[in-house]
Order: C-alpha cells, then sequence, then structure tokens
C-alpha cells in the first residue's frame, strides 16, 4: 500500500465502552486470555481526591441528565444513566488525551486533577465494588483493554491503566474478522449484564479500521433494606408532564426513612425528597419529588451543590410513602450531548489522544461517536438496572412530628443510586410515565 493510500484510508477506531448492572450474576459466553501490563508506580490518590471526584462524577451525571433531557427528541420521557459508568471509561481515555482534548475532556468531568490522578481516584472509588459485606448487595467492576493484535499501544498508558483499574489486554483481529471481534467485546459485556445489555456495538460499528476497544462492566445486585409487601401495591393514579393521568401499579409503605422538603434556593420550586436504604447498609435510592407543575423548571435548576443541600437536608422521620413500580430502557448518542458539555476537539480532525499508540501505530486517535444504552427495574424486593456506554474513535433535620409526613409519589420524580459511604453515582434517572416501558 502506498504512502498515500495510508493517509487517506478510512479512520480506524478505537471503541470505548462500559456496562453496568443491578440484577442476579450469571455466565455466558467466553473470552480471550488476558494480558496484565505492569503497573506504573504513581502516588496513591488520597481521600481528598477521592471525594473531589466522587462529587465532580454526580455533576457529570446531572450534566448529562438535562442535556439529554432537553433533547426535543427525548419528549420529556423516561431517563436513566450511569454516571461512574461512563464517566470511568473517559478516565480510561484522559490519561492519553494531550491539550486542548485533555482539557476539554477534564473540564465535562469537572476535575482539575491530573489525568494520571484522576484515573487513580476513579479507579479507587470502583475498587471497592470488589467486596460484599454479609447480606448486602453485590457490587462488582471490571475494566479490559481490547487490542488489534498487530496494533502498538504506549507502555506507560498500559501501565496508567493498570495501575488505575487492573486493566489486562485483550487481542483481537479487527482486521480480517471485525464480526467475530464484535462479537467478542459485546460478549464480555453481555455476560457481566446478565444478557440485559446485548449488542451494545451494532453491525458495522466494529470494522477493519478498528484498533482499541475499552470495556468497563458494573455488577450489582441490591434489595431493599425492607422490601415493600407485595400485598399493599395497589393501582394509583400518576399524573404525567402533559397532563394526562394512568393508573399505575403503586407500592405503599410506612415508616421511618431518611426524609426532607423544602423550596428556595436557585431551584425555587418546592420538593420532597427521600432515601430508600439497599440491605447492607453502603447503597441507598433518593428519589426526589418537585411539586406538581414544577419539575421540568426544577430539573432544569439542579446542580450539584443544590443535589448535596438536598441530600444533605435528609433526616429521619416517619413517612407514608408511596412509589410506582417502573421498569424501561432507554437508548442514546450521548455524542451531541458532550459536545454541548464542551468537548470538542476529541470529536474533531484536532483530536490529540497521542498518549495512547505506541512507537510505529499509523496516524492519531479521535472520538468519533459515543452512545448508551440503560435499563432500570424497581419493584417490591429492590432494584434492577443495567446501562452499556460506548464511544468510537478514528486513527488521525428537625424534630419527627406525631404523625407520619406524607409523600405520595404521583407526579414526575428523579433518582439516584449511590454509594452513600463516597457519593459515588451508580445510576441516575427521571421518570415522567411509570405506564411507560
Amino acid at each position: 500500500m502506498s504512502a498515500t493510500s495510508v493517509r487517506t484510508r478510512r479512520p480506524a477506531v478505537l471503541l470505548l465502552c462500559c456496562a453496568a448492572l443491578l440484577t442476579a450474576c450469571g455466565s455466558s459466553g467466553g473470552s480471550t486470555a488476558v494480558v496484565r501490563a505492569e503497573p506504573v508506580t504513581l502516588p496513591p490518590a488520597d481521600p481528598a481526591q477521592r471525594a473531589a471526584t466522587a462529587t465532580a462524577t454526580g455533576a457529570f451525571g446531572l450534566d448529562l441528565l438535562r442535556a439529554l433531557a432537553a433533547d426535543p427528541a427525548a419528549g420529556g420521557g423516561n431517563l436513566v444513566l450511569s454516571p461512574s459508568g461512563l464517566a470511568t471509561v473517559l478516565a480510561m481515555v484522559l490519561p492519553g488525551a494531550r491539550g486542548t482534548t485533555a482539557a476539554e475532556l477534564a473540564a465535562a468531568l469537572h476535575t482539575e486533577l491530573p489525568p494520571e490522578q484522576y484515573a487513580l481516584a476513579t479507579g479507587a472509588l470502583n475498587r471497592p465494588a470488589t467486596a460484599t459485606a454479609e447480606g448486602g448487595p453485590v457490587l462488582r467492576q471490571s475494566d479490559e483493554l481490547w487490542a488489534q493484535r498487530d496494533y502498538p499501544i504506549d507502555p506507560h498508558y498500559l501501565g496508567v491503566l493498570a495501575a488505575a483499574f487492573d486493566t489486562g489486554v485483550h487481542t483481537a483481529d479487527f482486521r480480517k474478522d471485525p464480526e467475530g471481534a464484535r462479537k467478542a467485546v459485546n460478549g464480555t459485556v453481555e455476560k457481566a449484564t446478565e444478557g440485559r445489555i446485548k449488542d451494545l456495538f451494532g453491525e458495522g460499528r466494529l470494522n477493519p479500521d478498528t484498533r482499541l476497544a475499552l470495556t468497563d462492566a458494573l455488577y450489582l445486585k441490591a434489595d431493599w433494606a425492607e422490601p415493600f409487601k407485595a400485598g399493599m401495591t395497589s393501582a394509583r393514579p400518576f399524573h404525567r408532564l402533559d397532563g394526562t393521568e394512568a393508573a399505575v401499579p403503586t407500592m405503599a409503605r410506612t415508616g421511618t426513612l431518611r426524609y426532607a422538603d423544602g423550596s428556595g434556593g436557585i431551584l425555587g420550586e418546592p420538593w420532597q425528597a427521600v432515601e430508600l436504604p439497599y440491605a447492607g447498609g453502603t447503597l441507598a435510592m433518593d428519589l426526589v419529588v418537585p411539586a406538581q407543575g414544577g419539575f421540568e423548571a426544577f430539573r432544569k435548576g439542579l446542580d450539584q451543590p443544590e443535589l448535596d443541600r438536598i441530600l444533605g437536608a435528609l433526616a429521619p422521620r416517619a413517612v407514608d410513602l408511596t412509589l410506582p413500580k417502573f421498569r424501561f430502557d432507554t437508548a442514546n448518542e450521548l455524542t451531541p450531548a458532550l459536545r454541548g458539555l464542551g468537548v470538542q476537539a476529541a470529536f474533531g480532525p484536532g483530536a490529540d489522544l497521542s498518549g495512547i499508540p505506541g512507537p510505529g501505530a499509523e496516524g492519531g486517535l479521535a472520538i468519533g461517536t459515543v452512545v448508551q444504552k440503560a435499563a432500570v427495574q424497581v419493584d417490591e424486593q429492590g432494584t434492577v438496572a443495567a446501562a452499556g456506554s460506548g464511544a468510537g474513535a478514528g486513527v488521525m433535620a428537625a424534630p419527627a412530628p406525631a404523625g407520619p409526613v406524607e409523600l405520595h409519589i404521583d407526579r414526575p420524580f428523579l433518582f439516584l443510586v449511590r454509594d452513600t459511604a463516597t457519593g459515588r453515582p451508580l445510576f441516575l434517572g427521571q421518570v415522567t410515565d411509570p405506564a411507560a416501558t
């Protein structure tokens, strides 16, 4: 092949994906042998860096939620995403980014840490997921790098991923068998998510020009600390954003929960919030319910400091709670949202991801597309949710009252699944129609 033909060929693709799951464990399919890179020696992430990164991930998630919900194509519908999963994928990219590309990615991620330290802090936040307390949720997270078998990768970059995420390297032949490689990469995601995220990368997304694929898989099975009683579930009205009403299966319970309500601040809209702990006490789902008619204004104004204020106000209170059961899937092209958050250079011909290829690699890398598929289910027993994300790039408190406070969730609301010790957001979303699937 001539030098000219090399320069003008279609870009090779770097594909980055993450998958997250709250469900029971299982297995399917297989994978290639993994070669573990030698971790580089870096200063460990300290508590302040981990705390700042958890807060930054929350802010990044809220930015994405607002951007996706504002898209006219979404129509104000149900939405779920995994801030932790997508932030982990980008944390794996960031140590290989340089110049404006790195600065824009860091700004979107709300981090001021050096890229390698951000990766270490993100990996440290993910690492407790390997431990499971007796009777508590099962939470595991793993990250892998897939590489074209003859594509050189910078050893230092591999060492950073190994140190931060314990990332190994699979080899695949994207050039000669892109479909086989696509099935292998998708298979790891499907296996890690108990089959709930299938075909993350559709036909043609991995092609003969593909050189790398990064994957993140997050698995969680979490039951409520105190399950809802099925006999208390009944059909109740839910008021949608458009003013229509639907009768939906709604759970009910009365008991002591962490609760808060208020108004004012930059949000202005009245709100109520309640926290439902999962068994084990390390994870919880927070529900934030704006007053009827105030949901869209509330969501637009909600940022991380305001969310922190709401969560910080939660205190034990007797609560008469009703909560609709819900289950739905969403799929989003995240490239426009990330561009809206200021990530421009990474998607263009001027992208600088030169810290990833090793000596002799052709061309440079630029991110081409970012997608996410997600699913969530909430019922009397607990929560089941899954998310898969991918990016493609080319070469080139007050005293309790006498009676319980009432929180009947019969209108659109926001939900957050988080680690209560670190604040790390695993899932974030909105429910505007529990009857929709």
